[in-house]
Order: structure tokens, then C-alpha cells, then sequence
């Protein structure tokens, strides 16, 4: 098989794995053949605006494992190839000499067994580093069941690494993948950590100490193949967060790659909206300060689809507002619908030298449409008290609802296309279905 065509059939089959991230780390390029900045790989921007890229490919799709959500599980029937570790680090090295790429999001199946796949990715690894002198970005998966000393090596290698956690309860995990297990996972991750933690703690007392992961670990978990509830999900995403020092997890909505009679229908549509919805979650976990408590809870352990997480969590605490910007602490200010990270901090400078309008919170890039309904500032308070149905039908959207007076509207006169909602509703609907979907138990 010639190299072009296991190029098509390797990068078909890695299409599936989630990349889209920075490289999380600074290095530059005097040492040998590329560059990383902590500013994007994989169709992101950097910082000087660039849109660079990654070559997203297998080192195979033959696998020995069953995995029914899997395009190359051992049972489904698709052209299967393998690159040898000489033809893909020189295929990396070509298109990288052409401008094509900026890096490497190396995955696999495993063929034979996990500790012969990740020599096969080791030598891959290496003969980029040390053969080719390449010192670009690559974030590499590691396969679960391999040896510690084999994970050791890719770790040295590899910018991030990676251990897909694959499903979101052990039960899952053994009904739907049942050659992998959740010690198998966890372990290698656990691993991870301790190793990335060790080679900073060296790094401290020795400039040169050989650096293991610099960006971090990362994993995937596949939304919607299974049953468990939104709840379930972030309270296991916030424990990884927490236990692993994961930089970041990866939601994959469920796309029916093949039939199985354990897996949803394939007539059905992947859940976008909701694998939206936890990145939303994720972020306010992340950057926010919020609990997987406070998105969601048992009452109502699943995402409103007609607000996000944040907004939910502001209708669902009406009584918490409105907050006075001009003296809300740091924390209350990003529980503000419309108020970012950013925009909190410069509130908080600018507010230091005069008190703020709207018009100043405006020119610091605060939403107001949605922010205006739940703060106080100079010269201006909310006209009316506000109630939770307000908030919902301001939030859902914001430029129908303005204390009395109709503005217009991208939507015909009372309609809204909803997100992911598939049909077109009244505004009363709208606003009334949304309004069910929220617990005041939050």
C-alpha cells in the first residue's frame, strides 16, 4: 500500500479524537527544526494571529479491541493500515518543511498489544526528535494497559499526553468497551501526574532537568453512547480536574459511526447542543469559580437546552441580584450573566479612579443585553424587580425583551428559532418550556 493511501485511510480514522487546543507551552526554536507557543495548535489562533495546524492522524487502525462506539473496532469491516515509525515521522517532517502543519496529534489503535503500540509510537517520537531534530508541538494518546516504563518514555517525548477516559461510568465502560477497564485508565493517569508534577519540582532546582509533558495531560470522554445523566458527567469531569490536574477535558458528542445494538439509533442526531453545553460547564468550572454542585444538581441533574449553565444558574438565584458593580467582589462579579474574566478585572481597576456607567462598562466590552437585567451602576438601576420568567425570556433573547417597548428582531414578531430545538416556537412557549426546565433547588 502505497503512503498516500494510508495517509487517506490513518487521518479518516483519527478524525474522531477531539485536538482542538493550544499547545499549552513556550519553546522556542533554537534548537533544532520548530517552534511551540503557549498561543494555538489544531485550528486555533495564536497570539500574533495565526491560524496554525496539526497533523491529526493514526499510527494504525487496526485494533484488538471490540469498542461498540468505535469506527475501527476489530469487528467493523474498513480498509485497515499501518505506518511504520521512519514513514510517519518523514511524512510529519515533509509537511511540516511545506508550511502545512505547525505539530503532531499522534493517536492509535492498538495492534498486538498496548506495550507494542507505544513502541511503535516511542520510535515515531523519537526519530522526530533526535533523527529529524524536531522540537515542534505533539500531543501524543497513550494506550491503556501499557507498561509505566513505556508511558515514561512517550512523556519525555511528547509537549501533552493524553489517556481518553472513553465513557463516564465503569458500568458503561464494560458494556460498551469491554477489552478496557477503568484501572487500565485511571492508573496510567495517575501516573501521568505524578511524573508531570516530579519533573516541575526538579526543573526548580535544575535548569536542564529533562522535562516530562511540559503542556500538561488532557482526555475524551464520548457524550450521549450512554445513559448517564449531565450531573454524573461534571461531577466526574470536576474529580478528574481535581485529583489528575487535567488541562482540559475533552467532550465528544456520540456520532454513529457504526451499528450496534447497544448504542442509540442511528437515526438520531449527535448531541451537539449538549457536548456545547458542557464546554460551557467546563469553562465556568475552570475560569469561574463555580462547583459542578452549583451548575447542576439532583433535582434537575440535567442542562436547560434554552439557557447556558451560567445564565441557568442566574435565573435559578434571582434573588443574588442585582449585583453593584461598582462594589461586588471579584467572584459575585463573574455570576454576572454578560461578565467575563476579563471584563470583571477591568471593572475592578477601573473602578478604583471613578465610579462606572453603563456607558463606561460598555466601552470595556461588558455584554449589556444580558448584564443590564443584573447589576446596578451609576446612574442606573434595573427599572423593574425582576422575576424569574423576565430573566428567561431575557436571556433566551435579549433583544425582545426591553421593559415595555418591542425592538427588532432578527426572529418574526413573537417567534424564536431555538438552539437545537428543531421547530420554531411562540415566545410564551418558549418562554414557558424553559421556565419547566429549571429548578428552583439549584
Amino acid at each position: 500500500m502505497d503512503l498516500m493511501h494510508k495517509l487517506t485511510i490513518l487521518t479518516e480514522g483519527a478524525k474522531y479524537d477531539a485536538a482542538c487546543t493550544s499547545s499549552g507551552t513556550e519553546r522556542p526554536g533554537n534548537r533544532g527544526l520548530g517552534s511551540t507557543l503557549a498561543a494555538g495548535c489544531c485550528h486555533s489562533f495564536s497570539a500574533d494571529g495565526r491560524c496554525v495546524t496539526l497533523l491529526k492522524v493514526l499510527m494504525t487502525n487496526i485494533c484488538i479491541y471490540d469498542c461498540k462506539y468505535c469506527v475501527n473496532r476489530a469487528g467493523n469491516d474498513v480498509p485497515r493500515a499501518t505506518f511504520t515509525p521512519q514513514e510517519l515521522a518523514g511524512l510529519t517532517i515533509e509537511f511540516y518543511r511545506r508550511n502545512y502543519i505547525e505539530g503532531l496529534f499522534l493517536s492509535s489503535g492498538v495492534i498486538q498489544s498496548p506495550d507494542h503500540t507505544m513502541e511503535l509510537l516511542i520510535s515515531t517520537l523519537s526519530a522526530l526528535r533526535y533523527k529529524y531534530d524536531f522540537w515542534g508541538y505533539i500531543h501524543v494518546k497513550t494506550i491503556p494497559g501499557a507498561s509505566p516504563s513505556l508511558i515514561s518514555q512517550l512523556g519525555h517525548l511528547a509537549d501533552r499526553i493524553s489517556v481518553n477516559i472513553e465513557l463516564p461510568s465503569e458500568k458503561s465502560l464494560k458494556m460498551l468497551a469491554p477489552g478496557k477497564t477503568r484501572q487500565s485508565i485511571l492508573t496510567p493517569m495517575s501516573q501521568i501526574a505524578n511524573e508531570i508534577r516530579t519533573g516541575r519540582e526538579e526543573l526548580s532546582h535544575y535548569k536542564n532537568a529533562p522535562r516530562f509533558a511540559p503542556a500538561g495531560q488532557a482526555t475524551q470522554m464520548i457524550i450521549g453512547a450512554s445513559p448517564e445523566s449531565d450531573l454524573h458527567i461534571l461531577n466526574l469531569s470536576s474529580g478528574l480536574y481535581e485529583k489528575y490536574r487535567l488541562k482540559r477535558v475533552f467532550y465528544s458528542a456520540y456520532i454513529p459511526a457504526v451499528a450496534d445494538s447497544m448504542l442509540p439509533s442511528l437515526d438520531s442526531k449527535p448531541p451537539l447542543l449538549r457536548e456545547h453545553r458542557f464546554y460551557q460547564a467546563d469553562w465556568l468550572m475552570r475560569y469561574y469559580g463555580f462547583t459542578a454542585g452549583e451548575i447542576l444538581s439532583e433535582q434537575n441533574p440535567n442542562f436547560n437546552p434554552f439557557l447556558d449553565p451560567k445564565a441557568g444558574w442566574a435565573v435559578n438565584n434571582i434573588h443574588s441580584f442585582p449585583a453593584d458593580v461598582n462594589r461586588a467582589p471579584l467572584e459575585v462579579l463573574l455570576r454576572v450573566p454578560g461578565i467575563g474574566p476579563t471584563g470583571a478585572r477591568r471593572i475592578i481597576t477601573a473602578r478604583k479612579n471613578s465610579l462606572l456607567s453603563l456607558a463606561e462598562l460598555k466601552r470595556m466590552g461588558i455584554v449589556l443585553k444580558r448584564a443590564r437585567f443584573f447589576i446596578t451602576a451609576a446612574g442606573y438601576t434595573p427599572p423593574i424587580r425582576m422575576n424569574k420568567e423576565a430573566a428567561v425570556r431575557a436571556l433566551i433573547d435579549p433583544s425582545v425583551f426591553s421593559f415595555g417597548t418591542e425592538q427588532l428582531s432578527f426572529f418574526s414578531p413573537g417567534s424564536l428559532k431555538l438552539p437545537g430545538a428543531g421547530d420554531t416556537r411562540s415566545m410564551e412557549e418558549a418562554v414557558m418550556e424553559a421556565s419547566k426546565c429549571i429548578s428552583a433547588n439549584l
